[in-house]
């Protein structure tokens, strides 16, 4: 049955927040329906970390990188769609004579689409396979995960010839024959991501609630337990972090398609912290909770920046720690703590022997 185990609220509340969502254009404007379809594409990347981070206990401070890939491969594509049978502008100016040989598959959109979701999964195996076969976790995985980002962004800003360096890639014109900058396109692109995001969110739960969701639970609260009863952890660890990899990748995709930029800051230390807080103040091991935490937190980053332009990082700071502090369980956890403990029934205590006499 779909969303087995979990209760028919969760499943009615999921459809609810779904059509607030589809019903958005009747009440934003075009820049807010603009920002909220970017929003939904961090969603896909949130719900890729809670899957590695909530259910199997990998703490990945990189996942930067894996957006990054994916946004850059789509990028790539619209740079080219962009002057048919030209040299990228920053070639040009960097002194490039002819389209390097790892460029020209991009030529397609539907390779382009591919490679952005194989090349994050075909990284995310290198590191994932020799960190978790040697039983590398904690903080040292997350250590290795941020060198990752380090190196990615270093190698991005250093090639400017190839990959447009600081400035990273823009100025895209149209996709498929779509113009990127009408309206029409820019709404298609948000009911796009937002089917996604549906797509993501019932194949995640049923992933968590599956047998499969079982062992990485039972991983991430004893892995060796895990090894001992016949199970091998580093299959599935390796399985997952692809999995989620392949989800960042998606979501740069979808994010450079309705932002029209990707640069190396993108894809740094600072925005694959950022991912990890989204899925820390909605909830960690509730997918909802994953896609809640993106969307508020970019909201309140929005906010405070448009209202307070001197003090927003103070306030969303101060608000990160307050949820850190006071909703340890992120807000969909906490929600869930007490109205499971509402539903449980009161017993009667047991009586005595020593009542019983009397």
């Amino acid at each position: 049955m779909l969303f087995a185990g979990q209760s028919k609220m969760k499943l009615m509340v999921y459809t609810v927040f779904l059509i607030v969502l589809a019903l958005a254009p009747l009440y934003l404007s075009d820049f807010r329906l603009s920002l909220l379809g970017k929003f939904l594409a961090y969603a896909i990347i949130a719900m890729g970390i809670d899957l590695i981070w909530g259910y199997t206990g990998i703490l990945s401070l990189g996942h930067g990188v894996y957006f990054g890939l994916g946004a850059y491969c789509m990028a790539m594509h619209l740079k080219l769609a962009a002057n048919p049978g030209e040299l990228p502008d920053f070639m040009s100016w960097s002194g490039v004579e002819s389209l390097p040989w790892f460029w020209i598959p991009f030529h397609s959109a539907g390779a382009a689409f591919l490679l952005a979701l194989i090349i994050p999964m075909i990284v995310a195996f290198i590191l994932g396979y020799f960190t978790f076969r040697n039983r590398i976790k904690g903080a040292f995985f997350s250590i290795l995960s941020q060198a990752l980002v380090i190196i990615t962004v270093t190698l991005f800003v250093g090639q400017q010839g190839y990959t447009g360096g600081t400035n990273g890639l823009t100025n895209f014109d149209s996709f498929l024959g779509l113009n990127l900058q009408a309206e029409s396109t820019k709404l298609i692109f948000f009911y796009l991501t937002l089917a996604v995001v549906a797509i993501v969110l019932i194949l995640c739960s049923l992933l968590v609630t599956s047998r499969m969701g079982n062992i990485l639970t039972a991983i991430r609260d004893g892995e060796n337990r895990v090894r001992f009863i016949g199970y091998n952890p580093v299959t599935y660890k390796v399985f997952i972090y692809c999995a989620s990899a392949g989800l960042a990748g998606l979501a740069g995709v979808l994010f450079v398609l309705q932002e029209g930029i990707i640069s190396p800051a993108q894809m740094g230390i600072v925005p694959s912290i950022e991912m990890v807080l989204w899925v820390a103040i909605g909830g960690r091991s509730t997918i909802g909770g994953a896609v809640l935490g993106a969307l508020v937190t970019n909201a309140a980053k929005t906010t405070f920046s448009e209202a307070y332009p001197a003090w927003w990082p103070i306030m969303l700071g101060a608000m990160f720690i307050i949820v850190v502090l006071l909703l340890p369980k992120g807000i969909v956890g906490t929600i869930t703590h007490y109205t499971s403990n509402w539903k449980k029934p009161v017993l009667p205590k047991p009586i005595s022997s020593s009542q019983e006499a009397r």
